[in-house]
């Protein structure tokens, strides 16, 4: 291989300020959160074993999961398979906490239509004898889940000193900007997090070789300026990709083997496939001339650069994206491969687009803290990525859990659209089975999880409050825009909120009453002044209509006067709350 030295002086700094590992000096650490506000979650929270965990077949209650909400995964992904236009025909799912398998399953067909009929929009079905099912063994085209294989040889060269993300482009392609220097500044930090400027996409399959296929790309004007905001794009990962082969000397392919499959075990993963019936066809495709796509490439950019390019192309099974998944939890190791260093993996955790939005969310390629498909699974440090065939990978470090879906939702086409309603049915149960242990006694109340809903937990005191104090337990991880509220009425009917004192052991905030988002996945001490003449306290917890997090659970209710308790006890009114004792 050709090595590239890593350059010093102002490039290894800013390289050594951007990945520190472990083993960093204090000094260098990041500074804590706020201790004034609600705690939150960063890289150096994620915590890796001491021992490389191996995915094993085990019972919930190996992984101390709870079996009635992992039981509901395989069911609900199945209810999307009904009706007259399924949201996939097949499918194929994973899930494990801290190395226990705990769910692999399959359901429907990985080949089940012939055609797409446009004038119509309806499928056209094989005969029952040629349909193929869905096997845990399927292999899948993971579409842009590809980026993730990219972005892991890009860490294990820069632990090698191969490459440096600080660097521009064009000091490994030269004629990266020989006819746009708009893009002379663009990183490989740039293109690994899309910041680079760059579009999202461009056709680039109609052109009649490689070498014109990146000089369109070139070519192509940037968006805004390198830097300057994020865009997702294709493009950046076909760039890197070619940064990768030219700064080694090999192609993508051999990289992604030597790198990646071969030491972690993988012998269903790589671009190509050989046995074409093991594959879960995709798209009906009269425009590039292949019919029904079958054991090659879905995405046609990646198709006309011969299957292999750093966008999309790769190939795998379930199992197999889940032991890479596994490495990355792992902190870069697998059995005894060492695929990253510490450091590196812990990179992934870490939001390369910090203040860029929600959405911008990066870390070495994976994507931090999306709700609309990891769901309840979703932290601050949750990462994943979703393929546009249907597939996706949800890594949650603080909970050691980890969900792989694969399905084959183009097939027969993909203007069944992009919705991933069936991506959260899986990961909002698993989220669900990581328990709640209640704060004291045997369970504790939870307003559950249900979209578009408001759930309310009403205490009726005894008479009109006076200089009363509540004190209770708090637990809540939610969607930022599902707001919960502590309410106090005279009446029942007139409802004002009440303001909090919240606290853990190393945090304390107040709010004027409601409170939403995450705040470490633990219990909270809250208390509050109740207003005199105070009738009756409720919790009221309402959602909107899409995405969940695990949820709201309070706990311990006491409503004291100085010393003299007023109310305590469970005699709620509730309403969409439920006593869990997970």
């Amino acid at each position: 291989m050709q090595r590239r030295t890593m350059l010093g002086g102002a490039a290894g700094a800013l390289w050594s300020a951007f990945a520190l590992g472990s083993r960093a000096n204090a000094e260098e650490r990041p500074s804590m959160p706020d201790p004034t506000g609600p705690p939150s979650a960063g890289p150096y929270d994620v915590t890796f074993p001491e021992h490389p965990l191996e995915l094993r077949y085990g019972p919930c209650s190996e992984a101390r999961l709870t079996a009635a909400h992992v039981d509901l995964i395989t069911p609900q992904l199945k209810s999307y398979m009904e009706g007259s236009a399924p949201s996939f025909p097949g499918f194929t799912v994973l899930a494990a906490r801290r190395g226990v398998v705990v769910l692999h399953e399959a359901g429907g067909h990985r080949l089940r239509y012939s055609g797409w009929d446009e004038e119509t929009e309806t499928a056209i079905e094989l005969p029952e004898a040629e349909r193929l099912p869905a096997e845990t063994g399927t292999v899948y085209d993971l579409a842009s889940i590809s980026k993730l294989f990219t972005a892991t040889v890009t860490g294990r060269l820069i632990d090698d000193h191969v490459v440096d993300l600080k660097l521009p482009v064009v000091d490994y392609l030269p004629e990266f900007d020989s006819v746009d220097p708009a893009k002379s500044p663009i990183t490989l930090e740039m293109l690994l997090s899309h910041t680079s400027g760059m579009i999202s996409f461009i056709n680039l399959y109609d052109k009649p070789d490689d070498a014109a296929r990146m000089a369109a790309i070139y070519a192509q004007p940037l968006r805004r300026a390198p830097g300057s905001g994020y865009e997702y794009s294709d493009l950046n990962l076909i760039v890197l990709g070619k940064v990768l082969e030219r700064a080694t000397g090999q192609g993508l392919a051999d990289l992604v083997a030597e790198f990646v499959c071969e030491p972690l075990g993988l012998k269903d993963t790589g671009y190509n496939p050989v046995d074409r019936m093991r594959t879960a066809a995709t798209e009906y495709q009269p425009w590039t001339g292949r019919g029904t796509v079958h054991g090659e490439v879905h995405d046609e950019n990646a198709w006309a650069f011969g299957g292999v390019a750093g966008h999309a192309g790769v190939f795998a099974t379930a199992w197999d994206l889940a032991v890479f998944g596994q490495m990355i939890l792992n902190g870069g190791r697998y059995g005894d491969a060492e695929i990253l260093s510490e450091s590196t993996a812990r990179m992934v955790f870490t939001d390369m687009n910090a203040g860029m939005g929600e959405a911008a969310a990066r870390g070495l390629g994976w994507q931090l803290g999306q709700r609309w498909y990891m769901d309840a699974m979703s932290s601050p440090v949750t990462v994943g990525h979703t393929g546009y065939t249907g597939t996706s990978i949800v890594l949650d470090p603080l909970a050691g859990t980890l969900l792989v879906l694969m399905t084959n939702r183009v097939h027969p086409t993909r203007s069944r659209g992009t919705a991933s309603a069936y991506r959260r049915a899986a990961s909002r149960p698993l989220g669900r089975a990581v328990p709640v242990r209640p704060a004291r006694g045997r369970d504790a109340w939870y307003a559950g999880q249900a979209d578009a809903t408001t759930a309310t937990l009403t205490a009726v005191l005894p008479r009109p409050s006076d200089r009363a104090t509540a004190r209770f337990s708090l637990w809540y991880d939610t969607e930022a825009t599902d707001l919960a509220v502590l309410e106090a009425s005279p009446d029942g009917s007139a409802w004002t909120p009440v303001p909090l004192e919240l606290r853990t052991e190393d945090h304390c905030w107040r709010t004027e009453g409601a409170f939403s988002g995450y705040s470490g996945r633990q219990w909270i001490g809250a208390t509050a002044v109740v207003p005199d003449g105070t009738a009756r306290l409720r919790w009221r917890y309402t959602s909107d209509p899409v995405y969940q997090g695990r949820g709201v659970y309070v706990d311990g209710v006491e409503v004291r006067e100085g010393r003299a308790v007023l109310w305590e006890g469970d005699g709620f009114e509730a309403v969409g709350w439920t006593r869990s004792r997970d």
